[in-house]
């Protein structure tokens, strides 16, 4: 069954539930787990015309959250950051013209939830100034309203990062309909969309795996993937452990391979190598605050370079676009 569901998945063939839950369940290491990564990697060369993407993003603010996602060092609950910062127009604007500099294909302005639209939206305007015009910037922001997403569209976001994760309304105050109504928002007002299967834990069964992968079918996105939750030392969740890379090259293989060609990207991570192998052809670069990190700035600590994220696709075989990324200046999946 694991070779047919595999030869039609690889043929852009919807798979049902139970086909794309044959190949998550799959063991590692086993002759069908090596044809699903082989075939996931083959599949996301031909989706991107074999040119990965590195996407920097910049965290622009910290901040006790009050969605409470319980696997993110922003969270209130998690009591991670006692005190709250954010950059200065004049830092952010300095963080994303060095992503450009250092070769980014997009860049991605991060904010907790509760941080107000409108002064994110005055921060991305200088921004957006201070690019190239060819330069994609993206969105990682909240949930938002149908003129709020028009408002993202007006000042120069080419596209949002969304996605409905993993434990959603039970690992977060934030109900799915809510997730997706943000991306019906997004779509509608013109954005494009960038999603995932994430973040993956130890705990999460193949049930809730497939589930939130066919969410990020239906969301005709322009890139999806799966990545792994990054524990955060002395919380509740931190506690439950990580997923494997071994594992989590399976599933990124596995994610591509359910997407059809039309989607043309694929992510993972953090970065990793096993990722890109695997058929991850999108990474990011990070600076200022990241959700998955302790400290107020990541760069040299969880946050990766523009060049260490080429360096690993270099690794893993890869060609990395020079350039802006085409991902995010095409029209949207049909």
């Amino acid at each position: 069954m694991v070779a047919s569901t595999v030869n039609k998945a690889f043929e852009d063939g919807c798979l049902s539930n139970d086909e794309i839950a044959a190949l998550f369940a799959v063991p590692l290491f086993s002759d069908e787990s090596a044809q699903i990564i082989a075939a996931g990697r083959r599949k996301a060369e031909q989706a991107c015309s074999g040119l990965a993407e590195v996407h920097a993003q910049v965290g622009l603010n910290v901040a006790k959250c009050p969605m409470n996602c319980r696997f993110c060092s922003f969270a209130a609950c998690n009591e991670v950051f006692a005190q709250e910062s954010e950059l200065s127009v004049e830092e952010a604007v300095a963080r994303a013209r060095q992503a450009e500099a250092e070769g980014a294909n997009a860049v991605y302005l991060m904010i907790t939830a509760d941080y107000p639209l409108s002064r994110y939206l005055e921060v991305a305007s200088e921004i957006r100034r201070s690019l190239r015009p060819e330069t994609p910037l993206v969105a990682n922001v909240g949930d938002f309203t149908l003129p709020q997403a028009q408002r993202l569209k007006q000042v120069g976001f080419a596209g949002i990062y969304h996605a409905v994760r993993l434990g959603e309304g039970r690992d977060t105050s934030i109900p799915v309909e809510r997730r997706l109504q943000t991306m019906y928002h997004t779509r509608e007002a013109g954005l494009l969309i960038g999603t995932c299967l994430e973040p993956i834990g130890p705990e999460h069964g193949i049930e809730e795996l497939v589930a939130k992968t066919i969410i990020t079918r239906d969301a005709r996105p322009v890139y999806s993937g799966a990545a792994r939750r990054i524990p955060i030392p002395g919380t509740a969740m931190g506690q439950l452990g990580i997923v494997s890379k071994a594992r989590m090259a399976h599933l990124v293989a596995a994610v591509r391979l359910v997407l059809p060609r039309t989607v043309p990207g694929n992510c993972t991570h953090e970065p990793d190598v096993y990722g890109a192998a695997a058929g991850a052809s999108l990474l990011w670069s990070e600076a200022g605050a990241n959700p998955r990190d302790t400290a107020p700035e990541t760069a040299g600590k969880h946050g990766m370079t523009t060049g260490a994220c080429r360096e690993y696709f270099s690794e893993a075989g890869w060609q990395v676009l020079d350039g802006p990324s085409r991902w995010l200046t095409t029209t949207a999946p049909s």
